[in-house]
């Protein structure tokens, strides 16, 4: 059983290396780890863990984006002083 999900998790791993897709994983492979890792330690569930971890590490990765771009537009254009 242990080998089935093994063998699973590498293909799913290494199926965007062998698919191209034009898919941004920004911040899922940091978040799949850790994820993983806090799963394991919270009663075996690393691949849930991994999932989990993959959606909340790309989802700060675009808050954290649409920040800088905001920051980068806003010192872009600093406001006027009334002049």
């Amino acid at each position: 059983m242990k080998s089935a999900i093994l063998a699973a998790a590498l293909a799913l791993a290494f199926a965007p290396m062998v698919a191209p897709s034009a898919v941004e994983a920004k911040g899922c492979l940091k978040g799949a780890l850790v994820g993983g890792v806090a799963g394991h330690y919270a009663g075996h569930h690393a691949i849930l863990g991994a999932i989990g971890g993959c959606f909340v590490g790309h989802h700060m990765a675009y808050e954290r984006s649409k920040e800088r771009a905001a920051a980068t537009a806003q010192a872009q254009h600093p406001a006027t002083n009334g002049y």
